[in-house]
């Protein structure tokens, strides 16, 4: 099969939890150049998140797969009831292998995590990404984002 067929035969569903370990490596995707690793990252504490997200209510990790072969995968979550925009559904983190990008991976994981968004009661959806994701802001920018915006953030001590 060749990529330009791939997103075709894209099956997305919810993660399950015997999902996690192959999710766990599959975040290697994101910490790639031009991306970075979390400097307190470790398999035993996403492990334990991931179960915390498959058992609520209020997120899910969606996975794109072919043939049971993980290509991309999008973790979403109600976020909070915003006096403007009502209730905003958040993106984490949203990933296609390397090898199977621009073949509309992505827009199928995108379009699922809309489609959520909308099912959770979600009136807006958002995400934030690295300035140096100049190609995510590419793919981004192609699905039309009602607005862009710049994101603040600061690590906390413990």
């Amino acid at each position: 099969m060749t990529d330009r067929n791939l997103a075709a035969e894209v099956k997305t569903r919810t993660a399950l939890d015997e999902d996690a370990p192959r999710l766990i490596e599959a975040y290697d995707w994101l910490f790639a150049a031009p991306g970075s690793k979390p400097e307190d990252w470790d398999s035993r504490t996403a492990g334990e998140r991931l179960a915390k997200v498959f058992a609520s209510q209020r997120s899910d990790v969606l996975v794109a797969e072919v043939d049971q072969e993980l290509l991309g995968f999008c973790s979403i979550y109600l976020d909070i009831e915003s006096v403007r925009f009502g209730q905003r559904c958040w993106v984490e983190d949203l990933a296609v292998h390397p090898a199977h990008r621009s073949v509309g991976i992505g827009a199928v994981l995108l379009g699922q995590a809309q489609r959520w968004a909308r099912e959770h009661g979600g009136i807006h959806l958002e995400l934030d990404s690295a300035l140096a994701r100049t190609d995510a802001h590419r793919f981004y920018d192609r699905h039309q984002p009602a607005s862009r915006s710049m994101c603040f953030s600061w690590q906390l001590e413990r």
